[in-house]
């Protein structure tokens, strides 16, 4: 596990993003939204693998949520729309979580996941 950290941490190449998603505010819909994510299906997994996602983290307070996504230099975000676009079990799945899911003020219709401005860095 030390290992995979530290060359994770080293990995000059990688990129890291941080966004961010409000779910609906109703206590029942987030424990639904969180047992999906605690056995998420397959398919969903491969598709973030396979765009080149390494490593993603999502973390919640109240009904804001928080995403980190580690990933490799060739990451896009249009090439993942497109793929997603034509996978119909990502749409199926990203069509479900829009009962749980709502935009961030100042979102573009239909728009999920903000990415967030990185305004601070210890080192």
């Amino acid at each position: 596990m030390v290992k995979n950290l530290k060359k994770s941490i080293h990995n000059k190449n990688m990129k890291k993003y941080c966004l961010a998603l409000d779910l609906v505010n109703d206590t029942e819909l987030i424990a639904e939204y969180e047992k999906y994510h605690a056995d998420v299906w397959p398919e969903i997994k491969k598709s973030i693998i396979d765009s080149g996602i390494s490593q993603m983290e999502i973390y919640r307070t109240g009904n804001r949520l928080f995403m980190i996504m580690e990933t490799d230099e060739n990451f896009s975000f249009d090439e993942k729309g497109k793929a997603d676009a034509a996978n119909p079990k990502v749409q199926e799945w990203e069509n479900l979580m829009w009962k749980y899911q709502q935009a961030l003020p100042g979102s573009k219709p239909g728009e999920k996941w903000i990415t967030m401005d990185k305004i601070f860095n210890l080192v």
